[in-house]
């Protein structure tokens, strides 16, 4: 894909794909048979959605980082680098019709929210804070429970229990439904995590969690906030699940589309641990301070592990030619192209007005 200077991190800006990065991809691809399986099951046509979503996550926050730059807003909640661990696993559930799944994506996780049917330009809207945005402009939390997808909450964990009320729901009313949401290494400290993980697994609730381990929780290391492994914790609970690579899209839809199966099964809840790495700050307005946290060369060899120029590597390997990758990326960016222009004419003609505070709050 088209690499951008002003707006990449400097790993990517002339990436090529590293052949011994490239052996991994595949290595990984058939180091789990079960996993193998239901890769190798998966069509053509789902193999370029998957494409799409990776580029769409991507090139939604290149045009977040491009509003920050230009003043538009002042900052923005990034997840380049780590955009596989939110696109396979949505892509490995029910993402429409009546008996659709349901997602709570944590901020940086914007890509579940285009992947389950949010028109980008309600994403952005959101940013903005305009009235016709799905928080009617109160909160950049964005989400819009008609497309299955449930908002952030800012308090970090407090979506664990809340998911596992609605799977609880689902199971009640006897719905064949799944939710998933997820939750960073850090947020895992907060005692709502454990309540509400602990609380799927004694109910063998249809949902699958996942702990987004990409090593720094806000400027604090992993090393300084966690002893022992998250491979661990499944079994700690009862629950199924596994470790999967958090840059790599296949290995994260082969292993969430399992728990998704397991779940529907009635065999109950998951935890899934996604190791990956956050190639930026907090959010942009730190960025430098959080390259101060780790060494240059940790940011190399994360770097050498984009996760959407190793898929591309491998889709061509596959025998997908280039152009059916360009022309796809062409068509993504020119929806978020087009997405960002409308947000931006919906700020001069859509701001929020006093009534608009209590939409959604009271009966």
């Amino acid at each position: 894909m088209k690499r951008f200077a002003t707006y990449d991190p400097p790993e990517y800006h002339n990436w090529t794909a590293d052949p011994a990065e490239v052996q991994r991809y595949r290595e990984r691809i058939a180091a789990d048979p079960e996993r193998e399986a239901v890769i190798r099951a998966l069509s053509q046509d789902q193999l370029l959605d998957l494409y799409a979503g990776l580029l769409r996550n991507r090139l939604h926050d290149v045009a977040l980082k491009r509003w920050v730059k230009n003043g538009v807003i002042s900052k923005a909640w990034l997840g380049v680098g780590e955009e596989a661990a939110t696109i396979g696993p949505v892509h490995a559930l029910r993402r429409s019709g009546p008996d659709h799944d349901v997602v709570a994506p944590m901020i940086r996780n914007s890509g579940a929210c285009h992947e389950m049917g949010m028109p980008v330009t309600d994403i952005l809207r959101t940013y903005l804070g305009t009235a016709d945005s799905p928080s009617g402009g109160r909160d950049l939390h964005v989400g819009e429970l008609s497309t299955g997808v449930l908002p952030p909450i800012s308090h970090v964990g407090d979506v664990v229990p809340v998911i596992a009320g609605i799977a609880l729901s689902f199971k009640q009313r006897g719905q064949d439904r799944v939710g998933m949401t997820w939750i960073g290494d850090g947020s895992t400290k907060t005692a709502a995590f454990h309540e509400g993980v602990n609380f799927a697994g004694v109910h063998r609730l249809p949902v699958i969690f996942i702990i987004q381990n990409n090593q720094v929780a806000l400027g604090t290391r992993l090393s300084q906030h966690a002893a022992g492994s998250f491979a661990d914790w499944p079994a700690m609970y009862g629950l199924g699940g596994g470790v999967f690579d958090g840059n790599h899209v296949l290995d994260a839809y082969a292993a969430a589309r399992l728990a998704a199966d397991r779940a529907r099964a009635g065999e109950g809840a998951s935890l899934l641990i996604a190791e990956t790495f956050r190639m930026g700050g907090h959010a942009t307005h730190d960025e430098r301070e959080a390259r101060a946290i780790f060494d240059t060369e940790l940011f190399a060899s994360w770097g050498r592990r984009d996760p959407v120029g190793l898929y591309e590597a491998w889709l061509v390997e596959q025998g997908i030619g280039a152009g059916v990758l360009e022309e796809i990326e062409a068509r993504v960016s020119k929806e978020i192209d087009e997405a960002a222009e409308e947000a931006l004419r919906s700020r001069e003609r859509a701001m929020p007005v006093p009534e608009t505070a209590a939409l959604g709050v009271y009966a």
